[in-house]
């Protein structure tokens, strides 16, 4: 385990409105605001979006199960964002529910939003993460730049 301690920075809350895409947004709403590291909430609806819903097999690095959510969502999802190089990387995982039916996964494309999706997102100050390809498991791995001894 690698951590360092950091302090709660800014904070943002915006309304995404319907058709928007929830990671352009978001990706949009970082740069903006130059948030180096975060923490991010979502709820609302969800039209549709690319998720994955766990790996094939248990192993490394991971063949991804996709499933396309093409009907409209509830959405609660909590997630971060780092930076690798000039490109913030997010990583949002939610429970999407419809007609009692709830699905959950990693929500990596293609998010578009119903009606509206409130945002609420946590700047964190005071660390260095990154989150850059990690080839041994085969995805963006946050990365601690300067390691305190603990």
């Amino acid at each position: 385990m690698e951590y360092q301690t950091g302090a709660a920075g800014r904070v943002f809350y915006a309304r995404l409105d319907d058709g928007e895409d929830l990671h352009k947004c978001l990706a949009e709403l970082v740069r903006r605001e130059q948030v180096r590291c975060g923490m991010v909430q979502v709820f609302g609806g969800l039209k549709s979006a690319g998720v994955v819903t766990g790996p094939k097999e248990p192993v490394m690095p991971p063949e991804p199960v996709w499933r396309s959510v093409t009907d409209a969502r509830e959405i609660l999802g909590i997630g971060s964002v780092f930076w690798e190089g000039d490109t913030p990387r997010i990583h949002l995982h939610a429970s999407m529910g419809h007609h009692g039916e709830t699905l959950t996964g990693c929500v990596r494309k293609d998010s578009q939003v119903y009606l509206v999706i409130e945002l609420l997102l946590m700047e964190v100050t005071g660390i260095d993460v990154t989150r850059p390809w990690w080839p041994v498991g085969g995805f963006n791995r946050p990365t601690f730049q300067k390691t305190e001894d603990r």
